[in-house]
């Protein structure tokens, strides 16, 4: 005779959850500090020299821990380098990796220009991340297991048209404008999402990818800079034994609690990183002034930022400046230690090492 966990859940209940389960006094309490949090981080980032030194500082790290949790390991000096030179092939989990962050950005994308994210983007989310076009799941088979012991901990629906009514119903939960805080609706509907499970690789990045367009889609954010994936890895028994509680014993206090911790905890860290950028970059501002003035130019120094791996192209193309003179000053700015030449293959690429090393942390 089966479990439990092995019969596919088709009976998943759709949403919303009663109110009364969402909204509690803890909950609450929590939401106030969550939304505080990040009311602060999306206040802070606008002030950069320019966002785009977040955003694809962000966009990478959140790749990176994002694929981490699927067990795809790379390392952040290999998807700079991957997207800063030509000639190399990345290895496969650095292919992966960058492939998450494409999907990321067309995700941001559509939301920017549609006002809504609906199942069909999703669909494609799942598909840059996969390099597959399979879609929802039509065949039964899947299910979750323990890691260690192969044990079945939970098995998705597996009938094509309960998991399209499904996420039908999710489509509509996430655009429906409501009297529901949305960071409690970004939890249930992250909850929702991984139990209907649809597809049949993917469905943790595409979950994580949908969590913070969901913060873009109700202005809690401008961009994707809210870096969720380092908190479940660090608290991973947490997150798939209260996702199992919600569906097991109905108990959403207590994850919804863990998601609202994780959005305060990373808009903190995050604070404190823009902060930690804005110092270095007036003092990186200062040493070039004093240390090499022929190579002062606030716009170049902004590129360095944007580009903590920069070579030569990038500054002819920003600054319309020959390549003559673009390699005069990369070499300048090594001289006083603002950058750091490295040869892949044939090109030479000048790391901002003391953004490199903030950006990592």
């Amino acid at each position: 005779m089966k479990e439990a966990t092995e019969k596919p859940y088709n009976n998943l209940p759709v949403l919303p959850p009663k109110l009364e389960k969402i909204e509690t006094v803890k909950v609450l309490r929590q939401l106030v500090k969550s939304s505080v949090a990040l009311a602060e981080l999306k206040g802070l980032a606008p002030t950069l020299p320019n966002p785009s030194i977040l955003l694809n500082a962000v966009i990478l790290k959140e790749a990176r821990a994002s694929s981490e949790i699927e067990n795809v390991i790379t390392t952040q000096d290999k998807l700079y380098q991957a997207l800063s030179a030509k000639g190399i092939e990345p290895d496969p989990a650095t292919k992966e990796v960058l492939r998450y962050r494409e999907a990321v950005l067309f995700g941001f994308n559509f939301i920017k220009q549609k006002g809504f994210l609906n199942t069909n983007a999703i669909i494609s989310i799942q598909k840059i991340l996969e390099e597959n076009n399979a879609g929802i799941r039509k065949l039964p088979g899947t299910a979750l297991r323990n890691a260690s012991t192969s044990k079945v901990i939970y098995t998705p629906p597996d009938n094509y048209d309960t998991l399209l009514k499904l996420m039908k119903n999710l489509e509509e939960y996430l655009n429906e404008q409501d009297d529901v805080s949305p960071l409690i609706k970004m939890a249930v509907q992250h909850y929702q999402f991984e139990s209907i499970h649809p597809f049949y690789d993917g469905n943790g990045r595409t979950g994580r990818i949908i969590n913070i367009l969901h913060l873009i889609l109700n202005d809690l954010l401008e961009s994707p800079i809210l870096y969720l994936s380092e908190y479940i890895i660090k608290n991973k028994t947490d997150y798939y034994r209260l996702l199992q509680e919600v569906r097991a014993k109905n108990k959403w206090e207590d994850w919804i609690l863990y998601v609202l911790r994780g959005v305060e905890q990373t808009a903190l860290e995050t604070t404190a990183q823009i902060k930690s950028i804005q110092k270095l970059f007036i003092s990186t501002l200062e040493k070039i002034k004093k240390e090499a003035p022929k190579a002062y130019d606030k716009e170049l120094i902004e590129i360095l930022f944007e580009y903590p791996y920069c070579k030569t192209e990038i500054l002819t193309s920003r600054l319309n400046i020959s390549r003559i003179t673009a390699s005069k000053y990369l070499k300048q700015l090594e001289r006083i230690h603002v950058v750091k030449s490295k040869q892949i293959w044939k090109e030479t690429l000048y790391i901002n090492t003391k953004l490199f090393d903030l950006l990592k942390n």
